[in-house]
C-alpha cells in the first residue's frame, strides 16, 4: 500500500510525528501530501529553537495555532541584551543580522494567528513593548503570555496587560530588567486574578542612559520605568 493511498486523516496524522523539516522534505514528495502539509488543522504548535528557524518555510501561520515559543538559548543572547549605547561595533554588527526577526514574525503572526492561546518567548532580546502590545490587541483569546530574558520589554507591556489581555490568565516577565516594582504592583492591583510571575525582574538594574547621552525624552522613559 502506498502512502497517498491512506486517507486524510490517516495521513495527518502521520504528519503530527514529523518535525518541521520532515514534514516540508515529505510535502515535497507529491501534490497530495503538499495539501497535507498545508492543512491548518496539522499547526496547532510551533516552537522554535533559534531565530534562524523564523526564516525557513516549512511550518504554516494560520487561525488553528493555538500555542507558541521561540525559546534561544545562545551565547549571542548576552550580546542582544547589553544596552545599545553600551555595545561595540562588532556587537551592532552581531545584532544587526538577526535583530528585527522576532518582531517581523510576530508581526506576521498578529495579522494570521487571531486564536493564539499561549506565547513564551525566551532570549528575545530585541522585542520592543510596541510589538507586545499589538499582539495582546490582535490576540484576544491570548490566556498566557511567558516571556524570560526579554531585555526590552519594560511596564508598558505590563500597562497594556491591563488594557487589553482580558482572557489572559497567566503572565511571566523573569529576568526582564526594566520591569519595575512598581509597575507589577499596579498590574496586580488592576488584575488581581491574573497570575503573574517576575522573578528576578524587578530586583535588577534597569537601562540607563549616559548623562551625555540623555534627550529630553528621557525623563518620560523614566518616568515609564518607575
Amino acid at each position: 500500500m502506498h502512502i497517498t493511498q491512506l486517507n486524510r486523516e490517516c495521513l495527518l496524522h502521520l504528519f503530527s510525528f514529523l518535525d518541521k523539516d520532515s514534514r516540508k522534505n515529505l510535502a515535497r514528495t507529491c501534490p497530495q501530501l503538499q495539501d497535507v502539509f498545508e492543512d491548518p488543522t496539522l499547526w496547532p504548535l510551533l516552537h522554535f529553537r533559534s531565530l534562524t528557524e523564523l526564516k525557513k518555510d516549512n511550518f504554516l501561520l494560520s487561525p488553528a495555532l493555538r500555542s507558541l515559543s521561540i525559546c534561544w538559548h545562545s551565547s549571542r543572547v548576552q550580546v542582544c541584551s547589553i544596552e545599545d549605547w553600551l555595545k561595540s561595533a562588532l556587537q551592532r554588527s552581531i545584532c544587526s543580522r538577526h535583530e528585527s526577526l522576532v518582531s517581523d514574525f510576530l508581526l506576521q503572526v498578529c495579522d494570521r494567528c487571531p486564536n493564539l492561546a499561549s506565547v513564551t518567548l525566551s532570549g528575545c532580546g530585541h522585542v520592543t513593548d510596541d510589538c507586545l502590545v499589538r499582539l495582546l490587541r490582535s490576540c484576544p483569546r491570548l490566556r498566557a503570555l511567558r516571556l524570560e530574558n526579554c531585555a526590552r520589554v519594560t511596564n508598558r507591556t505590563l500597562t497594556a496587560v491591563a488594557a487589553h489581555g482580558r482572557a489572559l490568565q497567566t503572565l511571566h516577565v523573569d529576568f526582564c530588567r526594566n520591569v519595575s516594582a512598581a509597575g507589577l504592583r499596579r498590574l496586580r492591583a488592576a488584575c488581581p486574578r491574573l497570575t503573574l510571575r517576575a522573578e528576578h525582574s524587578a530586583a535588577m538594574i534597569p537601562d540607563q542612559l549616559p548623562r551625555g547621552l540623555r534627550s529630553p525624552g528621557a525623563a518620560l522613559r523614566k518616568q515609564l520605568l518607575r
